[in-house]
């Protein structure tokens, strides 16, 4: 069955003002997310996919703590070229236009908007929990952050190779050539710690939902560091009944 579409978006709006706009027509979701989608046949079975399996998967600490979420589901993003951010539109942009997510966050709430056509779910999903993860790091219990910022400096001390993601380990780098007592608390380091725990907690979240393989490269952490990494984090938010993130967790259910 298709869900009816509702009224067509305006190309002129950013993300924000196209949130605005239609706020009354969002559909609620399991609290705190609701969702609008725009020029798109979506089935039930697409709204599953898309929104309700990622959302169930999320550990329920994390859900207690996010603030109101509206989710955009429109055609095409296209990056912009003012302060308003991406703007949503029916065709799509240049390539050089392109942009597959977008986050517009004010004090009522986070306003998350997704491109669909030409996306593969899973590199969705990836942008779904990576928003979601910025979203905790600003709001980061200061028990978590002293546990993680632990785990980094265990690292760093022992010349750990590597990071979970492109713009951790660029942090990475510009921190190691320009820092050279890594102890310090210093704004390099706690950049870099707070891209490093958004990345790595995108990988957590993702790893519940789905089947995930981690890559691998010269700059992907080793495994038994990323899996140090995963531990610490399934510690800190455990997982919602019934959902495993290690292969072996699922075996033994």
């Amino acid at each position: 069955m298709v869900v009816s579409m509702p009224a067509q978006s305006n190309p002129n709006l950013s993300v924000g003002q196209f949130a605005e706009r239609y706020r009354r027509e969002m559909i609620p979701l399991t609290k705190p997310f609701s969702y609008f989608f725009a020029a798109l046949p979506l089935t039930e079975e697409d709204i599953k996919e898309y929104l309700e399996e990622p959302i169930a998967a999320l550990p329920p600490s994390i859900s207690a703590r996010l603030p109101k979420i509206s989710i955009l589901l429109v055609p095409y993003l296209d990056k912009g070229t003012n302060k308003a951010g991406e703007m949503v539109c029916l065709e799509k942009p240049g390539k050089d236009r392109v942009s597959w997510s977008s986050r517009f966050v004010s004090k009522e709430e986070a306003v998350f908007g997704f491109a669909l056509k030409d996306q593969e779910v899973a590199d969705y999903h990836y942008r779904f929990y990576h928003l979601l993860a910025a979203l905790v790091a600003e709001q980061w219990d200061a028990d978590a952050q002293k546990q993680y910022h632990a785990l980094l400096r265990e690292e760093l001390n022992t010349n750990v190779h590597g990071e979970v993601d492109d713009e951790s380990w660029h942090l990475k780098q510009g921190m190691l050539r320009r820092q050279k007592i890594l102890r310090n608390e210093t704004k390099l380091f706690r950049e870099y710690a707070r891209q490093s725990f958004i990345d790595s907690l995108t990988l957590y979240l993702h790893g519940i939902c789905c089947d995930i393989d981690v890559e691998t490269g010269p700059r992907q952490l080793q495994s038994r560091f990323l899996r140090k990494r995963l531990q610490l984090l399934l510690t800190l938010y455990p997982p919602p009944q019934g959902y495993v993130l290690f292969p072996e967790e699922a075996s033994k259910k």
